[in-house]
């Protein structure tokens, strides 16, 4: 094998390592509390909603109606109801995504993230159902400097 075949195999290899098998290996295995069928999620979440939930697809910066929401009350998964976040650790990252700096206790489930060539980042998904929420970085405001950045689609807000 010649140099540049090396270096081409090489980056196959790499791209394929990165490809996201969380959720087929999750999904497959049961391991969540609530599980559908693939027509099952696609008969209650909305196509964009079903994207981000089921296919970790990421919505575009600024267009969630949840970003501007500050009312009092919780936001919960759209696939399943879980409450996730309560308003009260919402704050503005100017991201364009609905941004949390704590989750409610035992609602939020991680994962190492590789999705993206020599990146890795940490997932968030709904420890009930699995559905992909956003990701967690270390920019966020106090008392935990995180940021749980959220796809608006993946929540519901719930008024007290």
């Amino acid at each position: 094998m010649n140099r540049r075949n090396f270096l081409k195999s090489g980056i196959v290899f790499a791209a394929l390592s990165s490809v996201s098998t969380f959720a087929l290996q999750a999904h497959a295995s049961g391991t969540f509390e609530i599980t559908k069928t693939d027509a099952e999620w696609r008969k209650i979440l909305s196509p964009a909603s079903y994207e981000v939930l089921r296919h970790e697809d990421t919505e575009r910066p600024f267009t969630s109606a949840l970003l501007e929401e500050h009312r009092e009350g919780n936001f919960s998964c759209a696939g399943c109801d879980l409450p996730l976040y309560a308003s009260k650790t919402k704050f503005d990252s100017r991201t364009g995504w609905p941004s949390f700096w704590e989750a409610l206790p035992g609602a939020v489930a991680d994962r190492t993230d590789r999705t993206l060539l020599f990146l890795t980042r940490t997932e968030l998904h709904c420890r009930r159902c699995g559905g992909h929420l956003g990701h967690l970085f270390d920019d966020g405001p106090a008392p935990t400097g995180k940021r749980h950045c959220i796809n608006g689609l993946s929540l519901k807000f719930e008024a007290a």
